[in-house]
């Protein structure tokens, strides 16, 4: 049956679309991927497999290598779920509550953003170093920051806070408080409410917070290069060992070491992705 022309006219203008056709949209998408992102990756490929397979193994194998590589991962990650856990309780505070300067301590979350990386290195080692503001109050209590471990995680945190803050900020304005108040009403303590109703709707944001300044840690150099103190198989971060390795002309090795890294980077990327998708399936499900 044809249909009436005020009915084939609204159809077509429900197909309307303010954006360019699909084609166009994915050949720019395309484009801008592949200049940004990928040509500079494949760049890095290449760049790695003039080294030969022995070659390769070799430099990553190198106890020098290993432990700065261990010392990055490790430190990103205890970096990454110390702002899970203190950037949920800033992002929950900035958005159910109201309180005097609320605007000034949101405005201060997005500071490691605005600051270049080697002002915040030099301003958390004046802060941390053993005749620091707060490093002469730790050291009598034999709690050494500047030009350790501990340093490196901090600089690290320092610098993730905005990621989590923001990633979870949205998801906390979307969750409405009157589920709170129902699982309240019927009975539920505040541990289970958190647990129950809380935590299922904020986790999806909550890794993607965590995988954000898990990457962004991973790569970090200006903030950490200072309060670590470079000190090779203890303090020494991989991304100081690429700038080290260029700095000598070795560009295969720098490559291999900075391949190494992405790897380890996309990885884990994928792995919370597939995560991510796998709890999304899981809610859909129960729902």
């Amino acid at each position: 049956m044809t249909q009436p022309k005020a009915v084939r006219r609204s159809a077509g203008r429900a197909r309307t679309r303010v954006l360019p056709g699909f084609g166009l949209t994915l050949g720019l998408t395309v484009t801008y991927l592949s200049l940004v992102v990928l040509i500079p990756l494949t760049a890095l490929f290449a760049r790695a497999a003039t080294m030969t397979w022995s070659g390769f193994v070799e430099t990553l194998t190198d106890e020098r290598i290993v432990a700065a590589l261990e010392l990055t991962v490790g430190a990103s990650a205890i970096a990454a779920l110390v702002n899970c856990f203190f950037g949920s309780l800033v992002a929950w505070t900035l958005v159910r509550y109201q309180f005097p300067f609320r605007r000034l301590v949101d405005a201060l979350v997005d500071l490691p953003f605005a600051l270049p990386t080697a002002v915040s290195g030099i301003a958390l080692t004046a802060i941390y170093a053993p005749d620091g503001w707060i490093g002469r109050f730790l050291v009598p209590l034999g709690i050494e920051v500047a030009y350790t471990p501990l340093g490196v995680v901090i600089a690290l945190t320092f610098i993730g806070l905005p990621f989590v803050v923001r990633t979870l900020q949205p998801a906390m304005q979307d969750l409405e408080s009157e589920y709170e108040e129902a699982a309240a009403s019927l009975g539920a303590s505040r541990w289970t409410t958190v647990r129950r109703v809380v935590a299922p709707a904020l986790l999806p944001a909550l890794t993607t917070g965590f995988a954000l300044a898990f990457a962004r840690a991973l790569g970090e150099y200006g903030s950490v290069v200072f309060i670590s103190g470079n000190m090779p198989m203890k303090t020494e971060i991989a991304s100081l060992l690429v700038v080290t390795k260029l700095e000598q002309y070795d560009y295969a090795g720098a490559s291999a070491i900075a391949l190494a890294m992405l790897v380890l980077s996309f990885v884990g990327l994928l792995a919370i992705h597939l995560t991510q998708s796998w709890s999304a399936r899981r809610g859909a499900a129960a729902h």
